[in-house]
């Protein structure tokens, strides 16, 4: 083994509890897409949740939900429900990890948003996938048993 080869494998050794975080978050968001699409009629039950929501939605989101998201619900209901499946794809397969990472976390930044919860509300899970979704952008959690580790050389983007 060469000198760079060990350097390279004890580098990256320690990053098995981020791939570890990485597949879990995968097959947490692959679930719960599934699980959209499977029940059915996503989009109108995200239609009653905003509208009940409207009034705890952050202010400067509140015009969005209300002239973009709601009048397009079906689009939204599309795009929420397969991005949460492509999201979670990608990350269990290690695939375009830090581009997965960041639109989950831009993702559920709107989740959070559109619920008006605060930071310290000990119901608002979206800012602790916020802040699992920006380590996972930033700590290269693709470089450890995924798809982007085998590719990296040849798609310098993924790296």
């Amino acid at each position: 083994m060469s000198r760079l080869d060990e350097f390279h494998r004890r580098k990256t050794a320690h990053l098995w509890p981020v791939s570890l975080l990485r597949v879990y978050t995968g097959v947490y968001f692959l679930y719960f897409g599934f699980g959209k699409l499977r029940r059915g009629g996503f989009a109108d039950g995200m239609e009653r949740f905003l509208n009940a929501q409207l009034d705890n939605t952050f202010g400067f989101f509140r015009p969005f939900i209300e002239s973009v998201v709601l009048p397009n619900k079906a689009l939204f209901g599309f795009l929420v429900s397969w991005g949460e499946i492509a999201v979670g794809l990608a990350l269990v397969l290690g695939l375009a990890t830090r581009w997965a990472a960041v639109a989950g976390a831009i993702m559920v930044l709107s989740f959070w948003f559109a619920k008006g919860t605060s930071l310290l509300n000990a119901q608002n899970h979206d800012a602790v996938w916020f802040v699992i979704f920006i380590v996972l952008a930033f700590v290269h959690a693709g470089r450890m048993h995924s798809l982007d580790q085998r590719l990296g050389e040849r798609f310098r983007f993924l790296a």
